[in-house]
């Protein structure tokens, strides 16, 4: 709930006395002058129009901070009734802009007052003038509108105040000056911004707390009131308590709370007959003990009021029963309700009807009862025996061995799971739960370390034979996958070539039958009189008919063949050349000869675009020959493009309104030194870097010697260490020498015993180039494929899109609108220009390009064209094939291969030794190599066919060309596109939000509700009202009817109970 507000200094009091249906009459009264009558506010100026007037009033009542029920109640009133209350306030604000009603002026007075620490040396006049001071300023916090309390945190008003109640001496201390500084406090709490300041600062609760050392009962009355209510406030208990350890230390008591029970106790002088006083220590008793952590804990609630107990809080309240005080005796009836409350259920954990907690003797039996015939009791016992060897002289530091044990008990008590403590930690940095979790037994824990270092082992070992075997099967997988489609595509060749093989046979049949008869006829007609030869042949025998899937027919009998006729049949007859010159080239629209371009003209200059003109004799079956820009004229608002792109510089508001890295591996691992007795003929670095791959490997000579022999059937050798192990091939001085001392095998060293090894092998490094060339096939075919493949997509792509076609047309039509001269009048443009589309700059906005243009109205016009690049995805991989290099790759694939056949006859011809499956391993591996070999060969062709068609289709030099150079002209307009339509986006953007916070600024009124709203939802959770509300519910001790009601229905239930022979005092019995 918003604080009341009240009137300032003009006006003493608006009240709104709603009476029935009756609106409210607006009043004032004079605060000097208690004789004036009330009289009708009547404004003096006319009143506005009534949206005008909602408006000012809207204002008016958000200054207010009123709640959403009052704020109701004063929307619903009449047009006049508002206009009234405007006018006042607006006069009271008049009459209050002198400066004592700023915050300046109050903070200032604080600062003075506090440099003054005594009031020895003030007249009573001047300290009645500094209490009215300070009485002004808590009148101010409560009445002012809130840019008033505003301003006063962030001056940072709060800190002088504090400053000012730490500075104090004696005679301030018990003056009315406390009292209302603490008031000051208390009207600033009021408030939700000053309560959320005051709980947020570090020391407020501490310096407030320590304000109860004044003998100023009002002072006392008013700082357990503000501690109380704060306890009320979700996350103010913990505070609350932090603050009296720190009065503890502050006022040197013995324990907590101890000065509290003493005023609760006295009853001479002044604190007689001082209800109030002792009414609001046991309003804060019971807000402490029933509030925080206590509301759901009873371990809790039972540690705080052992405190209390043990201060002899209970004999003080049987005391305090006889001011017959109704208010008080609510709160003793309160505290002691509680209390039987949490005794029965504290007894009912152990199965009593009731604890006499003051029997050590019976609260020993009950533990022990408890404890018996459990695995913990032994460690009760323990407990017991270590408690007797305690040191029990009153001398030394004998209490603060038992301090230390209770606080530790304390701790385990109250300590919730995540460690957290509700009360402040009696020792720091201990936590119970990391604690017991330490306290697991030792010898399980060795048993646990040693079960898991084994099974570890046994894991290790199963991942690497898993590791191995899984190889194994990906290796066999990928060979038989490979097999398949190579079969497949191989029986798909074969029944192809046998029906053209069975076509072609039938064809030589029936040419070999024609070739008779042509014979025979030719014999007869070397006789005289013989038949004439057949029509349709002169000069010749009849050319045989051309055979299907592309076979040529063999050459007529008794000469060479003919010339093959040129592609596209024998070219027609040359005809008369027309008027003017050579004739056009075939599909252009025009020649030179031919009527020129209508391009309309632009009436002012305009900036070029700086495109390459492509010559027209180069236009001859390039896309330019189907593209037409004249039609693009018609769509385009030319007089936009003009005033854009002009040449003349005007400045204006412009908005636009449309890896694979290679791991390396450092081997830092030295091989100690070998024994003297070792023989080592070998280079000692070559022997040393040998001796680490052979570490690596963890494979025996005889097993690495298997494994090549077997062509690695098992997969024990991976690719990498086969290719370290070709720089380890023994080489020809090596061999000799090891020769040399192949008697004294025993006593070489490692890597000499592994050269010796694979030199006795047949063709050992051969062999080993053919094992590694077979294991890098699939990975090396894998890389060429993909690029082979983009290609070809991407050639075919940028053929056939016909998006990306019509975009090429608006910027020729652009182009040939911007540029005069030989610059225009242009059929075509070389694609590279398309990259300097955004060189061209706009004369209204340097930020927008002609890019920038060409894409907001493809967004207008051509809607599709501008999604282009889905037609184009294949575009960005095949910018980075370099044909080059890819023919290099395919050059060493053919190489390898070439090298492998070798082999593979020389291992054929040779008599195989046990053990060796070269011959029948590479044959199996040459058969399918060979066909995916030459499919990516196919692959290769047919992407260079589309590629070489594709760089004439845009009219570039085929030979000069590369892909890479091509397809990255395409890919760089690609992110130059993209990169210039979220630019476009980010502008459009921007220009939303700019009217959109225009609009904002238009709808202040329902902004400043919102902002109301979210300061309400702030509130700390507090949902029953400002702060004087809960401090006025916790001195009456309305906030504790719910559980004095609940209590109440079970009284009845709880006496019963109770045994009356108890040594525990006997339950009060309670009059209500």
């Amino acid at each position: 709930m918003a604080p009341r507000k009240r009137s300032g200094r003009g006006i003493s009091f608006i009240f709104c006395c709603f009476r029935g249906s009756d609106h409210p009459e607006i009043t004032y009264r004079l605060r000097n002058d208690s004789n004036f009558a009330l009289q009708t506010m009547e404004p003096a100026l006319p009143m506005p129009h009534s949206e005008e007037l909602d408006a000012m009033f809207s204002e008016l009542v958000d200054e207010l901070d009123l709640s959403d029920k009052h704020r109701e109640a004063m929307f619903a009133l009449p047009a006049e009734k508002k206009w009234q209350i405007y006018c006042s306030k607006k006069k009271e604000q008049e009459e209050n802009k002198g400066a004592t009603s700023w915050p300046e002026f109050y903070i200032d007075q604080l600062n003075s007052m506090a440099a003054r620490k005594t009031l020895l040396a003030l007249e009573k006049e001047d300290e009645e003038e500094r209490n009215k001071t300070i009485e002004s300023l808590k009148t101010a916090l409560r009445t002012q509108p809130m840019r008033f309390v505003t301003r006063f945190i962030d001056l940072d008003g709060l800190t002088c105040i504090l400053n000012f109640l730490k500075s104090m001496d004696y005679e301030t201390t018990e003056s009315q000056i406390h009292t209302s500084l603490i008031g000051c406090i208390k009207a600033l709490m009021n408030n939700s911004q000053g309560r959320a300041h005051v709980l947020s600062h570090t020391e407020s609760i501490n310096i407030i707390a320590q304000s109860l050392s004044t003998e100023n009962i009002k002072t006392k009355v008013a700082v357990l009131e503000i501690m109380g209510a704060v306890c009320l406030v979700p996350g103010g208990h913990k505070k609350i308590l932090e603050a009296m350890l720190h009065y503890q230390k502050f006022a040197c008591e013995r324990t907590r709370f101890q000065t509290l029970l003493n005023d609760l106790d006295r009853s001479t002088g002044r604190y007689r007959d001082e209800v109030n006083l002792k009414t609001a220590i046991m309003s804060f008793i019971n807000a402490v003990l029933s509030q925080g952590a206590g509301a759901v804990s009873l371990e809790f609630r039972v540690h705080l009021r052992y405190e209390f107990l043990m201060l002899g809080i209970q004999p003080v309240i049987d005391k305090l029963r006889s001011h017959d005080n109704a208010t008080l005796d609510r709160h003793l009836d309160f505290f002691e309700m509680l209390r039987n409350e949490d005794e029965l259920e504290l007894s009912k954990r152990f199965d009593a009807v009731h604890i006499d907690t003051k029997s050590a003797s019976q609260m020993f039996d009950l533990i022990r009862k408890k404890m018996n015939h459990t695995e913990a009791y032994p460690h009760f016992i323990s407990v017991l025996h270590h408690c007797l060897q305690m040191p029990h002289k009153r001398s030394g530091n004998t209490m603060q061995y038992w301090l230390l044990l209770d606080r530790i008990v304390q701790q385990i008590v109250l300590q919730n799971d995540k460690g957290h403590d509700p009360d402040v930690a009696p020792l720091e940095n201990f936590n119970v739960k990391n604690v017991v979790r330490m306290l697991v037994n030792e010898n399980e824990v060795k048993q646990w370390k040693e079960q898991a270092e084994k099974m570890r082992k046994e894991h290790s070992e199963l991942q690497q034979k898993l590791e191995k075997k899984e190889r194994e099967c990906d290796a066999k997988t990928q060979e038989k996958e490979e097999m398949m489609q190579t079969l497949n595509k191989m029986k798909e060749k074969l029944e192809k070539e046998a029906c053209e093989h069975k076509q072609a046979k039938q064809q030589v049949s029936e040419l070999s039958t024609r070739l008779h008869d042509l014979s025979t006829r030719a014999s007869f007609s070397s006789i005289p009189g013989g038949p004439p030869p057949p029509p349709g042949a002169p000069g010749g025998p009849l050319p045989p008919p051309p055979l299907p899937c592309g076979i040529p027919p063999p050459p007529p009998l008794g000469g060479m063949p003919p010339p093959p006729p040129p592609p596209g049949g024998p070219p027609p007859p040359p005809g008369p050349p027309p008027l003017g010159g050579a004739p056009p080239p075939p599909g252009a629209p025009l020649g030179p000869a031919m009527k020129r371009k209508n391009i309309p003209q632009p009436s002012n200059p305009l900036k070029s675009f700086n495109w390459a003109k492509l010559p027209e004799n180069k236009l001859e079956g390039t896309l330019w020959t189907e593209v037409d820009d004249a039609k693009v004229f018609k769509v385009l608002e030319l007089d936009d493009i003009e005033k854009t792109f002009s040449a003349y510089q005007r400045q204006q508001d412009f908005f636009m309104t449309n890896n694979n890295k290679q791991k390396e591996t450092d081997n830092d691992d030295t091989l100690g030194s070998k024994k003297v007795k070792e023989l080592s003929v070998v280079d000692g670095r070559r022997a040393q870097n040998c001796n680490i791959l052979l570490s690596r490997l963890k494979l025996t000579n005889e097993e690495i010697k298997r494994a090549i022999l077997t062509m690695d059937e098992q997969e024990d050798l991976p690719k990498d260490m086969l290719e370290q192990l070709l720089k380890f091939v023994p080489e020809k001085s090596d061999i000799d020498l090891l020769e040399e001392h192949k008697h004294e095998l025993d006593r070489m060293a490692k890597a000499d015993r592994f050269l010796y090894e694979m030199s006795r092998i047949n063709h050992y490094q051969q062999r080993l180039q053919s094992l590694y060339f077979k294991k890098k096939f699939a990975e090396r075919v894998g890389e060429v494929k993909p690029k082979v493949e983009a290609l070809r997509v991407a050639s075919k792509e940028v053929l056939q899109s016909r998006n990306f076609k019509q975009l090429l047309e608006v910027v020729l039509a652009f182009g040939n609108y911007m540029n005069k001269g030989q610059r225009g009048n242009a059929y075509g443009f070389k694609v590279s220009s398309l990259n300097k589309i955004a060189d061209t700059k706009s004369s209204i906005d340097k930020n927008i390009t002609l890019l920038h243009y060409l894409i907001t109205i493809l967004e207008k016009k051509y809607p599709k064209v501008v999604a282009f690049h889905e037609d184009l995805q294949n575009v960005p991989i095949a910018a980075k094939v370099n044909m080059t290099e890819l023919d290099k790759e395919i050059s060493n694939l053919r190489s390898g291969l070439k090298n492998v056949e070798s082999e593979l006859e020389f291992q054929k011809s040779k008599s195989s030794q046990s053990g060796d499956k070269f011959v029948s391993v590479v044959s199996q591996f040459i058969t399918v190599a060979s066909f995916s070999f030459s499919d990516v060969e196919d692959s290769l062709t047919e992407a260079k066919e589309l590629f070489y068609r594709a760089v004439k289709h845009f009219g570039e030099d085929a030979n000069k060309m590369q892909p890479d150079e091509f397809f990255g002209i395409f890919d760089q307009f690609l992110q130059s596109f993209s990169e210039a339509k979220q630019e476009n986006e980010n502008m459009r953007r921007r220009k939303e939000e700019e009217e959109r916070r225009v609009r904002m600024e238009a709808q202040l009124k329902e902004q400043r509700e919102k902002e109301r709203k979210s300061r309400k939802a702030k509130e700390n959770g507090e949902e029953d009202g400002e702060f004087d509300d809960l401090v006025s519910a916790l001195r009456s001790g309305e906030v504790f009817d719910k559980d004095l009601s609940k209590m109440k229905r079970n009284r009845k239930r709880i006496n019963s109970q109770v045994t009356e022979n108890s040594r525990e005092r006997p339950v009060t019995k309670l009059s209500f």
